[in-house]
């Protein structure tokens, strides 16, 4: 492959990070060739996660794809956040005006305090600024806390049709935001349109841990859907129907075929592909690539994070003894060789520079 060098912003200095150059995200055979790489939620390892800092770093990285997720202000805009309660993303404690907006909501039949974005309208929301979330495992990212906003999707959209890479929007919560009147899909459909992401080979993926919005997706839009599969519980629709099936009945060679039915592909916890003991340590791996695969399912697989904490204990690196082990970076780039063998058809990586450099050697 023809190599290039992009100057990328990282950890607050300019570094020159050579990688391939690759087809663009709507060009690529995403099934029968080299696996996508999907910046989750840009390139949070680096930066403030949802940020257009994020995004633009690691459309930098060389990811195929950034991950927005997406929730809705009062005045129904979509804007990306990790979730609607916002008091760990945003500055919002600093603000006295909003002081009275503090609550407890129920969300996905769990009790959450804090304040949250269906409370603001678009203008309100754009006084605030984005802090880190995570900033004892990430303290170097903290030094971007206050520089930037909320981005709006459509702000998203623009950053990505400039650099030529595709989107993955999640729809968050989206039976609680139907609850409230706020309807995620149809502003979600209606903004991709006005953007020119209406068709089936557009660059874009929409995601959802649940099942209900993604069947009502198949019938609106011909754009790829993925259902989400997390290690654990079961989607929060079938829990609030008494649907007693959980999500591992949905990686069952029955449960694909279903999935089939209405969704395009699967995005899965990474221990539904190599499921861990009880010490931590990896097991053998599952057949589900195998089994989704013949169902003509894509297989992407999250979440890939350098951080010793937030990678198998196989992968990890260094003293664990020490303050700063959980925080240290291990052998990412072991864990996604492994990945990337088994076959995935994509990962989202917090760091999408190291999961290009990985697939760069592989492919």
């Amino acid at each position: 492959m023809k190599k290039s060098t992009l100057a990328v912003l990282a950890a607050g200095a300019m570094v020159a990070i050579a990688f391939p150059q690759t087809a663009t995200a709507g060009d690529r055979d995403h099934h029968g060739g080299e696996p996508i790489v999907i910046g989750h939620r840009g390139a949070s390892a680096i930066r403030p996660e949802h940020t257009l800092l994020s995004y633009e770093a690691a459309i930098k990285l060389g990811a195929d794809y950034i991950e927005p997720d997406l929730v809705s202000t009062k005045d129904h805009v979509l804007v990306a956040r990790h979730e609607n309660e916002i008091g760990g993303t945003t500055d919002v404690e600093n603000h006295p005006e909003f002081t009275a907006r503090r609550t407890t909501k129920t969300i996905d039949g769990v009790a959450v305090t804090g304040w949250f974005t269906e409370d603001f309208t678009l203008a309100e929301l754009r006084t605030l600024r984005a802090e880190e979330r995570i900033p004892d495992l990430r303290p170097d990212n903290t030094a971007f806390n206050g520089l930037a906003q909320v981005p709006t999707l459509d702000e998203v959209l623009d950053l990505a049709r400039r650099n030529g890479v595709g989107v993955y929007p999640e729809t968050k919560h989206p039976s609680y935001f139907d609850s409230i009147g706020l309807s995620l899909e149809e502003p979600l459909l209606q903004t991709l349109k006005r953007h020119g992401l209406d068709g089936p080979r557009a660059p874009v993926f929409i995601q959802s841990f649940e099942t209900g919005n993604l069947k009502e997706l198949r019938r609106l839009t011909r754009l790829p859907l993925i259902q989400l599969v997390n290690g654990s519980g079961a989607p929060y629709d079938w829990v609030a129907a008494g649907d007693k099936r959980t999500y591992a009945d949905m990686v069952t060679p029955e449960g694909l075929r279903e999935v089939a039915g209405y969704a395009d592909g699967v995005g899965v916890a990474t221990t539904r592909i190599v499921p861990a003991g009880p010490d931590g340590r990896l097991l053998q791996p599952t057949t589900l690539i195998k089994d989704a695969h013949r169902r003509g399912l894509k297989v992407h697989t999250w979440t890939i994070r350098p951080e010793n904490s937030q990678l198998p204990v196989d992968y990890r690196l260094g003293d664990p003894a020490s303050p700063a082990f959980p925080r240290a970076t291990g052998d990412v780039t072991g864990w996604l060789e492994r990945l990337y063998g088994l076959g995935v058809d994509g990962v989202f990586s917090d760091d999408p520079g190291i999961a290009v450099a990985t697939r760069a050697r592989l492919f």
